[in-house]
């Protein structure tokens, strides 16, 4: 029985979420490959992964908590509160930076071999999530030290986890597409990463946010997630705003739309670009 290639136009562009299934080992590869090239020559291995938010932690705990004495909330000590915040917005932000420059990195696979060209953004998404799952191992160890422990709301945090997955990877997306035609956005992109960190409520709680700025503020895709991250892991001590994070749910869904819509729009030209 011999096989039969039916050539068909437009079949690719029908069959391309089939496809993302199917090199799902792919993406496996280049993540454990990223995972391994950014530690293997390094002298403290992960160390790094939790050294920038720990520091970060530790420079607004001093600036914003003792001598802006900004408020926390409830009983939840300074440090805890922007910890958690440093969560969500450290997994964006290397998100955000690793995947635009994905493509342009991986220029001999993407130019030579054909494959979903999502895989390769997702990865380096993949490999920001390892971070942070090492990051919630030093917040354990803060909330030991702290002697400060999550309540049952701790079960939606796998809610507000697939959030920040969706807010990063939408932005992502967009910047990675943008980058291989215009590589200037590499030069962008840690502006964005840098003023980010200070309009995002990681160094301050969403209480102070005055009432008039509350819809702008939420504006901010990582916004809600912030928050939730909070009313997860810190017993309820800090409220949840609803219409914040009906808001920042909205606008994390038009990014990622935005962002799938702008990479598969370029994708076909990427190999040329590149």
């Amino acid at each position: 029985m011999t096989d039969v290639i039916i050539l068909e136009a437009g079949r690719r562009a029908k069959s391309y979420w089939l496809d993302l299934w199917r090199y799902r080992e792919l993406l496996r590869v280049l993540a454990w490959r990223d995972l391994a090239v950014r530690y293997k020559q390094t002298a403290i291995g992960v160390v790094w992964a939790v050294a920038r938010p720990f520091l970060t932690m530790l420079v607004f705990t001093v600036v914003f908590g003792r001598l802006a004495k900004l408020p926390s909330e409830g009983s939840a000590p300074y440090a805890l509160l922007v910890f958690v915040g440093m969560l969500p917005w450290t997994f964006f932000s290397n998100a955000l930076a690793e995947a635009s420059n994905s493509l342009v990195v991986n220029t001999n696979l993407v130019s030579k071999v054909y494959f979903p060209r999502l895989i390769v953004p997702m990865a380096t998404v993949a490999v920001a999530f390892v971070d942070l799952l090492i990051n919630f191992g030093i917040l354990l160890i803060l909330m030991l030290w702290f002697r400060f422990m999550p309540d049952w709301r701790l079960v939606f945090l796998p809610a507000f986890i697939t959030m920040a997955f969706l807010a990063s990877m939408g932005p992502a997306l967009w910047m990675t597409a943008l980058n291989v035609k215009y590589r200037d956005f590499r030069y962008i992109i840690p502006f964005i990463v840098q003023y980010g960190l200070y309009v995002s409520p990681v160094g301050f709680s969403s209480s102070v946010v005055p009432e008039k700025w509350r819809l702008l503020y939420a504006l901010n895709p990582i916004t809600g997630v912030i928050d939730g991250f909070r009313w997860c892991l810190l017993g309820g001590q800090t409220a949840l705003d609803f219409s914040t994070l009906c808001i920042s749910t909205t606008v994390i869904a038009l990014f990622l739309w935005l962002g799938i819509a702008q990479f598969r729009r370029m994708e076909t030209s990427f190999a040329d670009i590149i």
